[in-house]
């Protein structure tokens, strides 16, 4: 199994990353996400899955709460989803509602980090990822 390194922006107040995510018609779409340590599990604005054909249109009804925090209403899954250089197939997915103002898509969850051992290194500004398989390696 591989190990990568993906870099961000030691200057932003969160990691920022851009992934790739295919949908069911088997088109590739880039995701700007941030990594989010403090989510259980990983979140896509529901404007980006209209957009990328995920779902058909959003839920008009549910109204985002105010503050910094994200209005999950379902679920769905990914057939295919890269991220930091790993492809993971059939991954599971809250949709939700983002402020516009935020300027991301997806917030990557602690079920990614389970998935991988992941180290952050700010003095580098990179992201050292590998399936658990590498640990002894890594």
């Amino acid at each position: 199994m591989q190990e990568n390194i993906t870099t961000f922006d030691t200057n932003e107040d969160h990691i920022h990353i851009e992934f790739i995510v295919t949908n069911p018609k088997g088109i590739k779409h880039s995701v700007a996400g941030i990594l989010d340590t403090g989510a259980p599990n990983t979140e896509f604005s529901d404007q980006f899955l209209v957009c990328a054909d995920f779902l058909e249109n959003k839920n008009e009804t549910e109204i985002l709460r105010p503050g910094l925090q994200t209005q999950q209403y379902g679920k769905i899954m990914l057939p295919s989803v890269t991220i930091c250089g790993h492809q993971i197939d059939s991954f599971e997915i809250f949709v939700s509602q983002f402020e516009k103002a935020w300027g991301i898509d997806a917030l990557i969850g602690l079920d990614f980090f389970r998935l991988f051992s992941v180290e952050i290194d700010y003095s580098k500004g990179t992201l050292r990822t590998a399936p658990y398989v590498n640990l002894l390696e890594f």
